[in-house]
């Protein structure tokens, strides 16, 4: 699902405008909601400010899932992606600050695919950072009243494919495009029922830190 927002690149009256990618992942692993999807929806009506922001809902699906990601690339071509994910038992949001060439799934993909130790690209390095100002976001994320750290690990699964792909593209293809992911607690309801009380975030606290972070990347580039 591709929606492109706003098509204003560069300066307008005077004030830079930053051209974003934002993506979310599908529900996936039995749930009927992804707080990514969430996320990215309710900001695509109403960005923050010096932002054009285009979206885009990913497949959790192996071979689909990063074909989707460089499509809507293609088709945006913005200054800066920014993949968001479920990370269920996390707390707080989680900055990635590294991509790991490796798919090692703990539970198969919405396909039925259970990638074991395989590469994300046969011939590509160990792993990529992220090229976000990741301190600068997770600062800008506190600051605003929300809880945030730097991770070093995105997992093996379809989050961490989806950074890999993006920031092999780029360094690739694309150097001047900057990208990174960032993981997301579940949501309340996903999680009200659940015996292992695993830890949970509001979507009104998630948009807070995102706009913050969305925010903060503006003002880097400035």
């Amino acid at each position: 699902i591709f929606n492109n927002h706003y098509n204003i690149v560069g300066f307008k009256k005077g004030i830079f405008r930053m051209k974003v990618l934002l993506t979310g992942f599908e529900p996936f692993g039995g749930s009927t909601i992804n707080p990514s999807e969430q996320a990215v929806h309710a900001l695509a009506g109403s960005p923050p400010a010096g932002i054009d922001l285009s979206t885009a809902i990913l497949p959790v699906d192996k071979t689909t899932g990063p074909q989707a990601l460089l499509k809507a690339i293609a088709e945006v071509q913005p200054d800066v992606v920014i993949c968001l994910g479920e990370a269920s038992g996390r707390a707080v949001i989680s900055i990635e600050r590294l991509a790991v060439n490796l798919m090692d799934f703990r539970i198969p993909d919405n396909k039925g695919e259970q990638a074991v130790d395989q590469p994300i690209r046969a011939d590509g390095p160990a792993a990529y950072f992220a090229t976000l100002p990741v301190r600068k976001l997770q600062e800008a994320v506190m600051a605003a009243g929300i809880p945030c750290d730097l991770s070093l690990t995105a997992g093996a699964y379809l989050c961490n494919q989806v950074m890999y792909t993006l920031l092999d593209h780029a360094a690739r293809e694309k150097p001047a495009l900057r990208g990174g992911f960032i993981h997301l607690p579940c949501l309340p309801q996903q999680t009200a029922t659940r015996a292992d009380k695993t830890p949970s975030m509001g979507l009104d606290a998630i948009l807070t830190g995102l706009r913050a972070g969305l925010s903060a990347l503006v003002e880097d580039q400035e």
